[in-house]
């Protein structure tokens, strides 16, 4: 493999799980119950940490890893702000003490949307750079908040007088900024700002492409940002029961359904989402976009669409494709999430740790790409 070394988070569905995409059958409620049971289960398993989403759809972040932090031993928590929708003195309070509690657990996920209907219902109406421009000024008052500083700043969307904290939070400097972002106003405020930059699951051609860009627009402001990627997996002990379990996941999803979803993306701001929708245009005929990268679960679901299906071998050599072009950090999520991960960590991490011959293209992993193949990529 490759000498990067790499730390792998989970994802707890704070929207609702189940086994099948678009469908209710066997659909489980995000109640505190199953959360905890998906929380520990990553915590003993050797998750680093765990994703929390953020939407009107989900289940506050900030409340539901409050009361998983006390449930779990080791496992990181990474949270969502929203700049826009709170005050950067507030979000560095909220920060300060859930990083105090947890014993220093907290990552924060910096999120400035991309879905203009949510945004107008929680009375965000600017448009896309202007939010941006927010998440700047937001950003700079908050950060140096974290540090200790007594922060007087008047700027064209936040100002504040005085602002301090009474108590720093439990990581020196506050904790770890994730974020992500394709358009060039994200690339910047990543460049300024983050210590790791996040991309969705694109083939690793345009992913090289991103942190490439990224890189060079930190090193223009004397910084180095880190980069991870968010995919979900598809694993099973053959490529064959993989790529059933992928077209088993979207069996019943009807046209109808995937034409109001993407309809629905459509009408983001979002480039992000833009390239993902893109990837497969709203065709089941081309969900295999790049080998073993399948797309199938962003025809109905918004962010992060794509899966890694295959062997584990398979599965454990592109995630070694990835790490290769620099990414540190995979926040990886399946369906059920308990189930899968599972799966992740019996299955793969085995061979991420123990296995220097998997590579990318070495003949020791079978690839289970093939052209013309009429299976669950092609359903």
């Amino acid at each position: 493999m490759t000498d990067l070394e790499a730390n792998f988070l989970w994802f707890l569905p704070t929207s609702g799980d189940g086994r099948r995409l678009g469908a209710g059958l066997g659909a489980r409620k995000p109640d505190l119950g199953y959360l905890r049971q998906i929380a520990q289960a990553a915590d003993q398993l050797g998750y680093s940490g765990a994703l929390l989403p953020t939407g009107r759809g989900c289940e506050d972040s900030w409340v539901a890893a409050a009361a998983l932090a006390p449930l779990t031993e080791r496992l990181r928590f990474l949270v969502a702000i929203r700049p826009g929708l709170l005050s950067p003195t507030l979000a560095a309070r909220m920060t300060a003490t859930l990083d105090r509690i947890s014993d220093g657990r907290l990552m924060i996920n910096v999120v400035t949307g991309g879905d203009p209907t949510e945004s107008k219902g929680d009375g965000d109406f600017l448009d896309h750079d202007q939010r941006y421009a927010v998440t700047r000024e937001f950003l700079d008052v908050y950060r140096r908040l974290l540090r200790g500083e007594e922060v007087s700043e008047r700027g064209q969307w936040i100002s504040v007088e005085g602002a301090k904290l009474a108590l720093p939070p439990r990581q020196q400097g506050g904790p770890p900024l994730y974020f992500g972002g394709s358009s060039t106003a994200a690339i910047d405020v990543a460049a300024e700002a983050i210590d790791k930059y996040l991309t969705w699951g694109e083939p690793p051609a345009a992913v090289a492409e991103k942190i490439a860009a990224v890189s060079v627009a930190a090193a223009r402001k004397g910084r180095r940002v880190t980069f991870g990627i968010r995919l979900h997996v598809i694993v099973r002990e053959t490529a064959e029961e993989a790529w059933a379990a992928a077209d088993d996941l979207i069996r019943h999803l009807d046209d109808e359904t995937i034409a109001k979803a993407q309809a629905r993306f459509a009408a983001m701001d979002s480039v992000g989402q833009s390239r993902m929708a893109a990837l497969h245009g709203g065709r089941r005929d081309r969900l295999e976009i790049s080998p073993n990268l399948w797309a199938g679960v962003g025809l109905v679901r918004a962010g992060a669409g794509t899966a890694l299906v295959g062997d584990p071998q398979t599965v454990a050599a592109r995630i070694a494709e990835y790490q290769a072009l620099g990414i540190d950090t995979f926040i990886l999520s399946g369906y059920p999430h308990l189930e899968e991960a599972y799966r992740v960590a019996e299955l793969v991490f085995p061979l991420l740790r123990s296995a220097p011959d998997v590579t990318v293209n070495g003949r020791a992993v079978r690839d289970s790409y093939r052209p013309g193949f009429a299976g669950a990529r092609a359903a």
